[in-house]
């Protein structure tokens, strides 16, 4: 007879559609499947990420939400190195949030867009480029058209509107006041303590610790002592990932491609995306 587990769930890497350590479908998959598995118990998301897609950070709060109420099983969130922005967003979709005492949080603020404008590159080297197109705001963006004060406005209206809906969020799951939320909410990562001193997390633990918490918290004897059961995705080997290694390590043959390169290199938008600092001992 199959025992009872709690799930550990892991969500690493940027959150958007799939990457090599991330995939939208297998995680939603994932959650619906736990939620229909009479042997779950529990289910601890342990969340290590920079954030990520505000649509698929989305996707999953609301996955996990309706676990948690179709179930009505615990769900805790655990915060490992990073989660930051969109991970701290899912977490939000928790009855409890727990960090590692190294843990780097919050970051809640939204990237609507990252305009380049490489005009005067291309007439330095004598490069024209035209697009032809209807509708002034259609091409905004483009590298080689300057960006207007309406087409900031445009974007910014984006992400004040995301922003919003952040921000709401956090404070209805960490019950708190919207004004005090935007008052942290302004786009800055906070360490495990300052988090919990500002009520983003609820404990500062190790993950181990984490586990006894939440069954004496959430179980009755029978329960206590269910195993945990990992469930992370593993990407299957190809020979595009095999080759992807070896094709980034070339390095521009040219002062264009670097700018092309550094222009491409955009994730999408909007997005709770934090660059991942580092902690140098």
């Amino acid at each position: 007879m199959a025992k009872k587990y709690i799930a550990k769930l892991f969500i690493s890497g940027v959150i958007e559609e799939k990457n090599e350590d991330y995939c939208q479908k297998w995680l939603l998959e994932k959650i619906e499947e736990l939620g229909e598995d009479k042997k779950n118990v529990a289910l601890v998301l342990f969340i290590n990420s920079p954030g990520g897609s505000v649509y698929e950070s989305d996707e999953v709060y609301l996955a996990v939400k309706k676990y948690r109420e179709d179930t009505k099983r615990p769900v805790y969130a655990y915060f490992a190195n990073l989660a930051a922005s969109g991970g701290y967003y899912i977490g939000c979709s928790a009855q409890k949030i727990i960090a590692n005492r190294n843990t780097l949080t919050g970051s809640i603020g939204v990237i609507a867009n990252k305009f380049v404008d490489i005009t005067e590159f291309l007439t330095k080297h004598g490069i024209k480029s035209e697009t032809i197109h209807a509708g002034r705001n259609k091409i905004m963006g483009s590298l080689d058209v300057p960006v207007t004060d309406e087409q900031r406005a445009i974007m910014q209206s984006i992400a004040d509107e995301c922003y919003e809906q952040f921000t709401k969020i956090v404070a209805e799951s960490r019950n708190m006041d919207i004004e005090k939320v935007k008052e942290i909410a302004d786009g800055r990562v906070y360490s495990a303590l300052q988090a919990k001193s500002n009520s983003l997390v609820d404990e500062v633990m190790t993950f181990d610790e984490a586990i006894d918490f939440l069954k004496e918290s959430e179980f009755k004897d029978k329960e206590y002592k269910a195993e945990v059961k990992d469930f992370k995705y593993k990407p299957k080997k190809s020979l595009k990932n095999l080759l992807k290694g070896s094709v980034e390590s070339l390095a521009p043959f040219s002062e264009l491609s670097a700018v092309l390169s550094f222009a491409s290199n955009k994730v999408r938008y909007p997005a709770f995306l934090y660059e991942q600092p580092q902690a140098i001992l």
